[in-house]
């Protein structure tokens, strides 16, 4: 077939999975072309205009880690920084900002168009070209919504629609390329689709409900109805935003302020100081109250998805304003935050209050908040349903397994998220790119980050709502710190070329400036006059809780131990050590502003400093929980060897269930680790395996000798 244009790798949509997607696989050296609906509105914030959070912030350092774009975006438009859950342990630790929404579409346009081998284009995608592995012909099946009915081979024979639906669903095709509306075809090595809330999208608001994508854009139906013709399972999930209002007739003194950071740490480990630094804006915390309860009480029968309006899933874990006056009846108030959405605008985002109730009973839920009487909305709140495709689809690449070549990421496997999405979008990116390539792909395991935790979630167990991550969905999270993502995913970065030298170098430097502080900190024995440094700046930090004071401050015992024997006390940080090792190792703090009181400085390290402090702390103070964990991590790497063969006949194995077979064989695990993380695959059924993959090569190599 003649293409109108030719490119390695294709990506079908412009939000964050698809950014990060062409990004990758520019960057990898490939010919690439982004397709969008709207040039302007590439990375559009259609929910909250925040990135981060706990676990998202995680998965947005491992995407910094591996060379991908988000982390870096967000510090040159982040418009305020906070670190959350520092009252508790270093392993949920996780960096948020808000952003500035329209800024940060058009940081990451200005970066995408300036990245070489990358192209945008403006375009409507309506189908897939797809071809029987065999090269015999194309398999029209989803070729095109606006011509179902036929289409050229390469032998210039035409194929029809229902010829095509008589092969096998399994039948091994591949994906050449895509069509557009307008006719045109644009041929690919490999195909991205990362099309967010747009396949069939519907959106409710009330009794009203009408196509959209998101709120004023249209739907990719010819699209969608083309992947459904493909024969990939497929599922409806549903998403909601809340209403915006105009910052303006908002009562500001009526609510609890919530400032940011005073020095911001940055998302990315290439980023020294976030462009924000000094004019961050504030958020502000506000509260419905019993009349808010009762408003939605009496109006909830409107609300689309109690009337029956709204048949799929939506997130269990960001639910609606009515949900939780449902779902929590005993609750008599809920908290919002009143965000801001620019520098530029007086736009307010109303995070907590996501609904898809009339118009008229949103007015009257933020009137019945003190403050928000007054209140006008620039843009009322909505429920969308959209198409998803059912995750186990997928291979760990991310390539889909019916179709080679195919590649999907974001919310079209069933997650919710930026950070969700962009995660997925680099990893699709890089593996499309490195298949391209004929090189080995990367696939990272559930030891080595929450992106693989999230990939292994997806494709092992599916999913039926819109995926979340959370710290506690990793089983060895203590060792999935912010603070280590470099540390854990650069080196692969580097190796598949996304990690530039001067980028490669710094990395190389830190790790060496930390590996020789942790071992001064182990070596160095503590003198009496360190002591009372120590102790000084103890009891002298601002803020110490009463369980800290100078009575329980016992350095007694102290003389003579190493600074890493002392640090692993609960009461001591490496704050406190800061005057000492500053004389000892003046070199690590080299990169500090010279201030007039040593004093002060302990207080007020440099973010890129006193990280760094923390990161070597954590590994001093839990030195024996992460050497336990890493032994589980080693068995659980030994027991993701054991492979299950392609050949593997689960239809043989006497004592697995009809349901058991149909799932193994649904998902076709790649390992016994990964088979035992299977909804519904008990462990003995696992053992089974394991003995019938030696049964079954033994029957095979007895077969060959014959």
């Amino acid at each position: 077939m003649q293409f109108t244009e030719q490119f390695d790798v294709v990506v079908v949509g412009a939000g964050h999975a698809g950014c990060e997607a062409a990004m990758a696989a520019a960057r990898m050296g490939l010919k690439t072309a982004l397709f969008t609906l709207n040039v302007d509105l590439i990375a559009q914030m259609s929910c909250n205009p925040a990135v981060g959070g706990i676990a998202k912030g995680h998965l947005v350092r491992e995407v910094d880690a591996l060379g991908g774009i988000m982390g870096e975006i967000t510090d040159a438009v982040g418009i305020q920084f906070r670190l959350l859950n520092t009252s508790r342990g270093p392993a949920v630790w996780s960096p948020r900002a808000q952003c500035d929404k329209q800024a940060y579409r058009l940081k990451m346009r200005e970066v995408l168009e300036s990245q070489p081998n990358l192209k945008i284009k403006q375009a409507e995608v309506a189908g897939l070209i797809v071809k029987e592995a065999s090269g015999s012909g194309l398999q029209a099946s989803g070729l095109s919504a606006l011509d179902p009915n036929c289409d050229s081979g390469d032998n210039g024979e035409e194929v029809d629609v229902p010829a095509a639906r008589s092969l096998k669903p399994e039948a091994s095709r591949v994906c050449r390329g895509i069509r557009l509306r307008d006719g045109r075809t644009v041929g690919a090595s490999a195909i991205i689709i990362t099309t967010g809330t747009f396949l069939n999208g519907l959106i409710h608001c009330g009794e009203q409900q009408y196509p959209a994508g998101r709120s004023g854009e249209p739907a990719a139906v010819l699209l969608g109805e083309s992947l459904k013709q493909l024969g990939l399972r497929g599922c409806r999930l549903k998403t909601g935003t809340p209403p915006r209002l105009d910052g303006r007739t908002i009562d500001w003194s009526r609510f609890e302020l919530q400032p940011g950071d005073v020095d911001p740490t940055p998302f990315s480990f290439r980023t020294r100081r976030v462009a924000h630094h000094d004019s961050q804006v504030p958020c502000y915390i506000a509260w419905t109250t019993p009349e808010t309860q009762r408003i939605i009480r009496e109006n909830v029968h409107r609300s689309p998805m109690y009337s029956g309006q709204i048949q799929s899933i939506g997130p269990r874990y960001c639910p609606s304003i009515e949900d939780k006056i449902v779902k929590f009846p005993d609750k008599t108030t809920h908290q919002l935050f009143l965000e801001p959405e620019g520098l530029n605008t007086h736009e307010i985002y109303v995070n907590g209050m996501s609904t898809s109730l009339p118009v008229e009973v949103q007015l009257a839920i933020l009137k019945s908040i003190p403050g928000l009487e007054t209140a006008e909305m620039l843009r009322p709140g909505y429920a969308i349903e959209y198409d998803s495709i059912d995750p186990t689809e997928l291979e760990r690449t991310l390539e889909t397994k019916k179709i080679a070549g195919l590649f999907l990421a974001g919310q079209i496997n069933g997650t919710s998220g930026y950070e969700e999405a962009a995660c997925q979008g680099l990893m699709a990116g890089i593996n499309a790119a490195l298949k391209v390539k004929n090189e080995p792909p990367l696939i990272l395991d559930r030891t080595e980050g929450y992106t693989a935790i999230l990939i292994d979630d997806l494709i092992s167990k599916g999913t039926n709502e819109p995926y979340r991550m959370f710290t506690s969905r990793a089983e060895f999270r203590l060792h999935l710190r912010i603070d280590n993502a470099d540390r854990r995913l650069t080196p692969h970065g580097r190796r598949i070329g996304l990690i530039s030298d001067a980028a490669w170098a710094d990395f190389q430097a830190k790790q060496s400036r930390l590996q020789a502080m942790k071992q001064l900190l182990e070596k160095t024995k503590l003198t009496s006059m360190m002591l009372d440094h120590i102790h000084a700046v103890g009891t002298a930090a601002p803020g110490r809780p009463a369980e800290q004071s100078s009575a329980a401050f016992d350095l007694t015992n102290a003389l003579g131990q190493t600074c890493a024997q002392l640090l692993k006390r609960p009461e001591i940080t490496i704050e406190n050590m800061v005057p000492a090792l500053r004389e000892l190792d003046p070199g690590f703090f080299a990169r500090e502003e010279i201030r007039a009181n040593p004093r002060e400085s302990v207080a007020a390290l440099p973010s890129e400093i006193r990280n760094e402090l923390k990161s070597i702390e954590t590994e001093i103070k839990y030195e024996g929980y992460l050497l336990q964990q890493q032994r589980a991590i080693e068995r659980l790497k030994k027991a993701e060897q054991r492979a299950i063969p392609d050949w593997f006949d689960y239809h043989s194995v006497s004592g697995l269930s009809r349901e058991m077979q149909e799932t193994l064989l649904k998902i076709k695990p790649r390992t016994l680790a990964h088979a035992s993380r299977i909804p519904g695959v008990t462990p003995a059924a696992v053992s089974l395996v394991h003995v019938y993959i030696e049964i079954q090569a033994k029957r095979r190599q007895q077969a060959v000798a014959l």
